[in-house]
């Protein structure tokens, strides 16, 4: 029998920092949403645009919490009919170097496997 080896690392904070993240990060489409405003104020219809897969209702419920958690907020023009126009917050700007790192992650992950499929192929 393998004997066991202890655990060295401390445990995590009760609430941890990183599990805080991971569930503002949640559900599909919130990361895409935070990329799409990285680039600027959108508009519900322009996000629907840069999104064409995501319906309306998912949309808009992933933008209140959002909202919610300090990510993005949201600003009602008056004009006729009302613009409602959503920007990154600096908080949500704090983000973004950990998603592009995750895109970066996932182009290396693409080429390898699609290197893998070559060599296997040939």
């Amino acid at each position: 029998m393998v004997p066991r080896r202890r655990n060295t690392a401390k445990p995590p904070p009760l609430e941890c920092p990183l599990d805080e993240c991971m569930k503002l990060l949640r559900g599909s489409w919130t990361v895409q949403i935070i990329w799409y405003l990285r680039g600027g104020v959108r508009r519900f219809g322009e996000l629907r645009y840069d999104m064409p897969k995501i319906s309306a209702k998912t949309l808009s419920a992933r933008l209140q919490r959002l909202e919610r958690d300090g990510i993005v907020t949201r600003a009602v023009k008056p004009t006729s009919p009302p613009t409602v126009e959503y920007e990154i917050t600096a908080l949500g700007a704090r983000l973004l170097p950990a998603i592009e790192g995750i895109v970066e992650v996932g182009h290396a992950i693409k080429k390898l496997r699609a290197s893998q499929g070559r060599s296997a192929r040939g």
